[in-house]
């Protein structure tokens, strides 16, 4: 009985995140993540070096005692290098059972984006749209859509994962 009131509960909880999306900028360009996805926001922190990681990993931090990689969105997706500021902010997000934080310029707001406003990204095989689940139009705007489980290859997985 118990179990099937913990499930009940738990679709309750999907159902009120469907369609909502964490909105953040990198450079003039606006992406969204799905926010059940997010476990929280902070700011730029110290962050430590781990020897051969890829050049996007940049480290990890120490959130409350929890070790937490962190990647830079910007440069994982071929994007120039930007000095970080009071507005550069950590997504700390959970994929694959790991906790990772994305690096990203600004966060925006949470905003909800209807699956009817939601279209597929164009087809390319290669390059940034690897990472793009779907485009959302939200008044007049695009906010492109990110795959969590596409940042992180299988590779990047096990090596974090051993962290």
């Amino acid at each position: 009985m118990s179990d099937l009131r913990d499930q009940m509960l738990e679709e309750q909880e999907e159902d009120t995140m469907k369609g909502k999306y964490l909105t953040f900028s990198l450079g003039s360009e606006y992406y969204g993540i799905e926010i059940k996805y997010v476990t929280e926001i902070i700011g730029i922190q110290t962050i430590t070096e781990v020897p051969d990681m890829p050049e996007y990993i940049k480290g990890i931090i120490n959130l409350r005692g929890k070790i937490i990689p962190v990647m830079d969105v910007r440069l994982r997706f071929k994007k120039a290098p930007r000095e970080y500021n009071d507005r550069t902010c950590v997504i700390v997000i959970d994929i694959k059972d790991i906790s990772i934080g994305l690096i990203v310029d600004m966060v925006a707001e949470v905003t909800n984006i209807p699956d009817t406003e939601i279209v597929d990204p164009p087809d390319v095989s290669k390059g940034e749209n690897r990472y793009i689940n779907g485009i959302g139009k939200v008044a007049g705007e695009v906010k492109l859509l990110l795959d969590c489980f596409r940042l992180l290859d299988e590779e990047d997985a096990e090596s974090l994962s051993n962290l």
